[in-house]
């Protein structure tokens, strides 16, 4: 977290004069008219911006220095309505307090800090992202998986190259703004004279106007096309995950770049498990001579079928674990387990040979051992999870 004073290389006493003079001369090196729109430039232009517009605040200021900047983004920031600049706004305030035109006052005006050039700062009109749904079985989650998605989208028109204009024209500078793609606007008040940057209502912001459309696109540059797309899934994603795939999304009207592709991932409900993120939990139905003699069992996994022993006199309630046949980590190696939940059922219906044979073993097996019942069944299961 960078310290105010330093971005701006003033002490900490510095006065409105000082702080306005610091911020001009580094405004002036790392303003995106002054380095073709790099983007390192640009992140230190909106840097000593917000530095300024904190410091030349007497209020904002005090609480800076009190708090620093974490004071300012908390609940003194919301007051003071702090937030990080974005470039459309750094702009404007570079233009607010150096903007004047003319030439006068003590730094002059916009014109004569960049030499009379008028250069354009309208942002590239980028492309809308799109969104589309991957559906995932527990298997592919397990495993990892390769989906190929087909979607339509707006890509850059082949006939006239994404310019919008017809075969054989061009694009014409915007009369209104001359190019620039902003109109500034003005305004005098008893506290002196503001000025307001905002796109041209003629051209949109873009700077030129197509007198010609392409008869294709009919002046967009974009055309609506089928595409096919391979999403490489890894192992272990849930439904509270997504992929991003860059440059996938529709293309930006006249020669724009690209939005995004966002790929929402929707996992399956698998009947046979309940899932606890790495982990999974199945429910295993015992015959009571299965659970009293022991027994070696198949239970499913997303892996296929395994082995499972259950011991002799294993209780209902009671959960085995196999040891990382979960869930694949996301973004590690490592696995969740496979909890196997005990249960017992009872014949509903007994043959007279069935009802001999219980009444015979009624004799022999005796009371149930005190205090079995006392823990509950999630505490167990809370254990077997946590282990």
């Amino acid at each position: 977290m960078s310290d105010f004073y330093e971005v701006l290389g003033v002490g900490r006493d510095a006065d409105e004069a000082t702080l306005k003079k610091a911020y001009r001369r580094l405004a002036m090196e790392y303003h995106p008219d002054r380095n073709n729109g790099e983007k390192e430039a640009e992140a230190r232009f909106k840097e000593v911006t917000e530095a300024y517009e904190v410091l030349r605040d007497p209020q904002k200021r005090a609480v800076y220095d009190r708090y620093g900047e974490a004071g300012l983004k908390g609940g003194a920031g919301q007051a003071y309505g702090f937030h990080t600049f974005d470039l459309s706004e750094a702009l404007n305030i570079f233009m607010r307090d150096f903007g004047g035109g003319g030439g006068g006052g003590v730094f002059g005006g916009f014109e004569e800090l960049f030499g009379g050039a008028r250069r354009a700062h309208h942002a590239e009109r980028q492309g809308n992202d799109l969104r589309a749904a991957v559906n995932l079985t527990l298997e592919e989650v397990a495993k990892g998986a390769k989906k190929t998605l087909k979607y339509k989208v707006l890509v850059r028109c082949e006939t006239c190259g994404g310019s919008g204009a017809k075969p054989g024209t061009t694009a014409k500078i915007c009369q209104t703004c001359g190019g620039s793609g902003e109109v500034r606007r003005a305004q005098r008040s008893i506290f002196g004279q503001f000025l307001s940057v905002s796109p041209c209502p003629t051209c949109a912001g873009e700077g030129h106007v197509i007198e010609e459309p392409c008869p294709i696109c009919r002046g967009d540059g974009r055309t609506r096309t089928d595409r096919t797309v391979a999403v490489d899934v890894p192992p272990g994603v849930s439904s509270a995950n997504y992929i991003t795939l860059r440059g996938q999304g529709h293309a930006g009207p006249r020669g724009g770049s690209a939005g995004d592709l966002v790929v929402m991932l929707e996992v399956e409900e698998d009947e046979r498990f309940e899932r606890h993120e790495d982990d999974l939990v199945y429910d295993l139905q015992l015959s009571f001579s299965q659970a009293a003699l022991g027994a070696e069992v198949v239970v499913p996994t997303p892996y296929g079928d395994e082995k499972l022993k259950v011991p002799q006199g294993t209780q209902a309630g009671t959960v085995l674990k196999l040891r990382h046949r979960g869930l694949p980590h996301l973004g590690s190696g490592s696995k969740g387990n496979l909890h196997v939940r005990i249960g017992i059922w009872t014949p509903e219906r007994l043959t007279p040979e069935m009802e001999k044979l219980f009444a015979e073993l009624a004799r022999h097996e005796g009371e149930p051992p005190a205090g079995r019942a006392a823990r509950s069944f999630w505490n167990r299961m809370k254990d077997a999870l946590g282990a």
